[in-house]
């Protein structure tokens, strides 16, 4: 029977599923790997055990290195007609973006072309300083980023910055990504594995509807303002039905919560699992 996650290591403990991208000898994004995350997006989309996925590499040079170029080569080129559904590679990355869990991605490596676009699509993007690169570098063999990369960077970091990712084609550092917003924060690479780790383990600790809600509503902004209300307001009152959310209160506010001491710590009061 083929490995339906070629090129995927993937690991689950307490909630948290790490997934390991170990496809020699660059983590090339080809029709292997292209695959494998289809198949294990699929799998994690119903796994109502997992509430976190963290996504690193084993490569210790590359995250994913682009897209197979002889993909892109074999790809039609007669095409001129505007299509009204997504292609195959947006509808992946839409796949891993919409997970019900929070994705982070660990960067300590290069992610360049399609593989930036990968880790855009996840929620949560933290690079190690001094070894994390990112850049788009399409638009220099007379391409585009074509797997959602300008609308992601442009939704994220604005337009003018965007364009100069993608019209410049040079590589961002951790620490320029951060300033950027390309990605969450520029991390010491001796630190970005425990920072991950706790944040992961953290997350997962809380109720896992809440976190889904939490997603659903901050997808909502990209719309008008009251309607990203409205659909705040919807995704709050669904978070009220959750039977154990009195209980949960009231452990809070037994701990000290509403009161002065509590609230001088109330990061550490609320924290379910402390290391």
């Amino acid at each position: 029977m083929p490995n339906e996650h070629e090129g995927l290591d993937l690991a689950r403990d307490r909630g948290v599923a790490v997934v390991t991208i170990d496809h020699p000898p660059v983590n090339l994004l080809d029709a292997t790997l292209l695959g494998s995350l289809w198949n294990l997006g699929n799998e994690l989309a119903v796994d109502d055990d997992v509430h976190v996925v963290v996504v690193r590499s084993a490569n210790p040079e590359f995250f994913i290195a682009h897209a197979n170029l002889h993909l892109i080569q074999a790809l039609p080129r007669d095409r001129g007609d505007r299509a009204n559904e997504l292609e195959f590679i947006h509808v992946l990355m839409e796949r891993w973006r919409t997970l019900p869990q929070a994705t982070i991605a660990q960067i300590e490596e290069r992610a360049r072309g399609g593989g930036s676009e990968f880790v855009l699509s996840l929620d949560l993007r933290f690079g190690a300083i001094g070894r994390a690169i990112l850049s788009q570098p399409e638009v220099s063999l007379g391409i585009i980023p074509g797997g959602s990369g300008t609308q992601r960077l442009a939704r994220l970091v604005g337009r003018g910055r965007a364009l100069e990712v993608v019209l410049g084609c040079e590589d961002f550092d951790a620490e320029l990504a951060e300033r950027y917003g390309y990605i969450n924060r520029a991390i010491p690479a001796d630190a970005i594995g425990g920072f991950v780790d706790r944040l992961a383990r953290r997350i997962a600790s809380f109720p896992s509807a809440a976190v889904r809600l939490a997603k659903e509503a901050v997808d909502a902004a990209g719309g008008t303002l009251r309607d990203g209300l409205l659909d705040e307001a919807w995704c709050f009152n669904r978070s009220l039905a959750d039977p154990l959310l009195d209980a949960r209160i009231d452990a809070a506010l037994a701990a000290g919560a509403q009161t002065r001491e509590g609230e001088l710590d109330l990061g550490r009061l609320l924290d379910p699992a402390p290391d």
